[in-house]
């Protein structure tokens, strides 16, 4: 038993000095298996989501600004696009 558990923590050491872009080992303790590292959190991948829509939209208002405060507020923009996506939904379907 103590030799099992040893042997988990060196594994375990190993697989957080090795690459973060390996995939990483599943680990059995107590009967169920623990994520590695390279999953997405339980509330899911929403953030990569929200990266790459903020990337486009930056590109997007940049790209439209006509000087240097539109650029600026084009950068505030680019920030909260998901809220001007809300409103413009609600406001298609009629809610």
């Amino acid at each position: 038993m103590l030799k099992l558990k040893i042997q988990l923590r060196e594994n375990l050491f190993i697989s957080q000095l090795t690459n973060s872009s390996m995939p990483k080992k599943r680990v059995k303790t107590n009967g169920e298996m623990i994520r590695g590292k390279n999953r997405c959190n339980p509330s899911g991948c929403g953030a990569s989501f929200y990266g790459v829509g903020f990337i486009g939209a930056l590109v997007y208002y940049l790209s439209t600004a006509s000087g240097f405060w539109a650029g600026v507020l084009g950068i505030l923009k680019s920030i909260v696009w998901p809220a001007f996506l809300v409103f413009n939904l609600l406001k298609f379907i009629g809610a």
